[in-house]
């Protein structure tokens, strides 16, 4: 990585959802003049969400494209910038810490890293044209507009019963579809599945399209062990495969766990083994991953970010011809 003859940043925020965007509110404020890469899915997975019910201060609720629009432009109020693409390198062994949008290298004294994580989806035809409209990836945040109608669980693990058990308490029923004939989930778990009387195990069988062209209207199913195939009137898709969080390019420098999550130095705290780096929202969550939630973990990652340039001696200092793009 070549040297950047830029100005250095105070703080670079990576990610635009929940974490980032307040991140980028609490930095603005302090006078840091926070850089925000926006990465590639810009808005994180709210910006795919339709209505949101469930945020502080919204009793008759707000779609998900307008909170993060609204949170975007209250950060770019107290001067948070925002600059389009991704980061597609970093170098954490010097200091100012180097990186690189777009192959454009930069410089930057403190790092948030709010990248998220991304739901694993099963690349089916009307698989992403359906987000919000009927498929979804979080029974915690939309299970409440599926009340007396029938979903679909995809998935076999803990999640899996997680989300179907949640969907239970709202739903008229539930089908947990899963392509083995036995399931990954904790004894516990199963064990309350199986024997929640809304819940209903198609076993053996996969998911091969969802139908619908605005909403979510139906699924065709494919049994692998008898070879029947065949289509089931549904409202609505939940996907619980899993997530992928989006640390790749902090293999080998940040603490990572088995599934390569961030691991944060001190639980509750948002620093990280690398002084000067902090992490707040899905990046490192992997129990509640909620949009509140990771707003308060951008809070505290701005607020750490912060006392460390004091203490330091290194903020605030003038970003020379810092503009949004």
């Amino acid at each position: 990585m070549t040297e950047s003859p830029a100005a250095v940043e105070n703080v670079v925020i990576l990610g635009s959802g929940c974490a980032g965007l307040t991140a980028a509110i609490y930095a603005a404020r302090a006078n840091l003049e926070p850089l925000v890469v926006m990465g590639v899915e810009a808005g994180g997975q709210l910006s795919m969400t339709t209505e949101v019910e469930n945020f502080p201060g919204f009793p008759d609720g707000i779609q998900g494209p307008e909170l993060i629009d609204r949170m975007r432009r209250q950060a770019e109020r107290f001067g948070a910038r925002f600059e389009a693409g991704d980061v597609t390198s970093v170098d954490l062994s010097v200091r100012p810490f180097r990186f690189e949008i777009e192959g454009e290298p930069r410089r930057t004294r403190t790092l948030i890293v709010c990248s998220g994580a991304t739901a694993r989806m099963l690349g089916l035809p009307g698989e992403r044209q359906l987000i919000g409209h009927g498929v979804s990836t979080c029974a915690t945040c939309d299970a409440a507009f599926f009340r007396d109608q029938e979903v679909i669980v995809v998935g076999g693990g803990d999640s899996a019963m997680e989300e179907a058990l949640f969907l239970a308490r709202f739903a008229r029923r539930v089908y947990v579809v899963h392509r083995r004939d036995e399931l990954r989930a904790s004894k516990i778990m199963q064990e309350r599945a199986l024997s929640n009387e809304k819940i209903e195990f198609l076993w053996n069988t996969h998911l091969t399209e969802i139908l619908g062209e605005r909403q979510v209207e139906g699924v065709r199913l494919w049994n692998h062990a008898s070879g029947e195939r065949w289509e089931m009137k549904i409202d609505g898709v939940f996907l619980a495969i899993g997530h992928v969080p989006n640390t790749t390019i902090f293999e080998n420098q940040l603490e990572m766990d088995a599934q390569g999550y961030l691991v944060p130095k001190d639980p509750g705290r948002s620093l990280t083994d690398v002084e000067g780096v902090f992490i707040g929202g899905d990046v490192h969550d992997h129990v509640y991953r909620q949009a509140v939630t990771a707003a308060g973990a951008g809070c505290r990652a701005a607020m750490d970010a912060e006392r460390y340039l004091e203490r330091v001696g290194e903020a605030p200092q003038r970003v020379a011809g810092a503009t949004s793009k």
